[in-house]
């Protein structure tokens, strides 16, 4: 047997041996019936008691307080632009002109037209009586002047009768011309009032007729020569103005839009069950991306009807913006303070756990060192803690990191935060 063979034979023994010790060492552990599991490390904390609101976190964009998108109502070609894009405007002032050299020129027309209706009207009510209703007047005075004659007659054949020096057939004949003539001047009275009543009131009433419809005439033209001049329906920041001076402006379409941006409006869409809890004038805040602390902001609005697209309820968040540092159109993450809590008994937000059925539990670290499952009714959420109704109070040791998918009855050590097991 040569040295090489005897040396191999050697290792083959000594490997056989190693694997049986081996072996026989993982059989002993399987059969023994003491051995325990090792304690998964925690950490706990007691609840707490204080003061506590409600977050409520949405995401929104920032729109202006108000915006105008002027439009013009006729079509013109643009004459003079007299504002830049970023220029601070006021409610009323002058931005834009079109050509109206044909409307002013029936703006002249109409006035021209007013004039004469006014003298004419002028005219009808001031001037001198009618002919026909002098002609009435005059024969008023001429029935009068006949009916005095008669009645005159009358009285004197009736004396001339009484002293015996005429017939009474005379006298007779006297007073019936007397009432003949009063028949006459009662019917010129009232030919007199019908003319009156009919020709001057006629004539009154067409001349009035006329003023009103060339005073309309007048108005249409004003306003319409008016339309070529657009003005700023409020004070704010010219945003856009895509038009230039020789260019057609159509009607309807926007020339100049202006944005009041010294408040800028968020809009957030949340439950009918959280809005119940919002005031307005209630705080909150919004975080704008590159800003890097939180603005303050408050409830502006909050509306009486749910949208009935999404049946939530739309609430406006007013964030003031004096400087005109924040921009309309960015996109925001807004936090708003609803009901507030005294005495409140809380745990952090990484303590609460769901459970099979779908309820809510957390892990409390018993004295014995084991954890054991225990359900709890929440309250109010915010970023960094929970509220806690039922179920615990600040006597009990709840874990708050490291008990994530550990079972009921596993033995922990609660540790410090950095001895926590990564199950979290």
């Amino acid at each position: 047997m040569t040295k090489r063979t005897k040396m191999k034979r050697r290792q083959r023994w000594l490997a056989g041996l190693l694997c049986g010790c081996a072996l026989g060492l993982v059989a002993c552990r399987k059969s023994s019936p003491d051995a325990e599991p090792a304690a998964v490390a925690v950490q706990a904390e007691h609840p707490t008691t204080g003061d506590m609101s409600e977050e409520i976190t949405v995401d929104a964009v920032l729109t202006p307080q108000a915006e105008a998108a002027i439009v013009p109502k006729i079509s013109a070609p643009i004459e003079k632009e007299l504002v830049q894009r970023g220029a601070h405007v006021k409610q009323g002032q002058l931005l834009l002109t079109l050509e109206s050299k044909d409307l002013r020129g029936g703006e002249l027309d109409s006035q021209g037209g007013l004039a004469q209706a006014q003298a004419a009207y002028a005219t009808a009510t001031q001037a001198t009586i009618p002919e026909d209703v002098q002609k009435a007047q005059q024969d008023v005075a001429l029935a009068k002047a006949n009916l005095d004659v008669a009645q005159r007659t009358a009285e004197e054949r009736r004396r001339l009768q009484q002293e015996g020096a005429i017939a009474g057939r005379d006298v007779d004949l006297a007073t019936a011309a007397a009432v003949d003539a009063q028949g006459t001047y009662d019917a010129a009275v009232k030919h007199l009032e019908h003319v009156r009543a009919t020709t001057q009131k006629s004539a009154v009433e067409a001349a009035a007729g006329q003023l009103n419809s060339a005073k309309g005439r007048q108005m249409s033209a004003a306003a319409l020569a008016s339309y070529a001049s657009l003005r700023s329906p409020i004070d704010g920041v010219v945003t856009d103005r895509p038009l230039f001076p020789g260019e057609t402006a159509p009607a309807g379409t926007a020339v100049i839009t202006v944005m009041d941006t010294s408040n800028l409006i968020a809009k957030l869409h949340i439950s009918p069950a959280v809005a119940l809890r919002l005031r307005v004038g209630a705080p909150a805040e919004i975080e704008i991306p590159g800003i890097d602390e939180p603005q303050a902001a408050k409830v502006a609005l909050i509306s009486p009807a749910l949208d009935a697209g999404s049946s939530t309820v739309e609430v406006w968040l007013k964030l003031p913006n004096p400087g005109g540092h924040f921009l309309a159109g960015t996109p925001v993450h807004a936090v708003l303070h609803g009901a507030a809590f005294h005495n409140a008994v809380q745990v952090p937000t990484a303590a609460i756990l769901p459970a099979d059925d779908g309820s809510t539990v957390v892990l409390v670290a018993g004295a014995d060192g084991v954890a054991h499952k225990r359900a709890v009714k929440t309250g109010i959420r915010t970023e960094k803690a929970v509220q806690i109704l039922d179920g615990v109070t600040t006597a009990d040791l709840v874990v708050t990191q490291g008990g994530y998918g550990l079972d009921d009855g596993t033995k922990v050590k609660v540790g410090a935060k950095d001895d926590a097991g990564d199950k979290q």
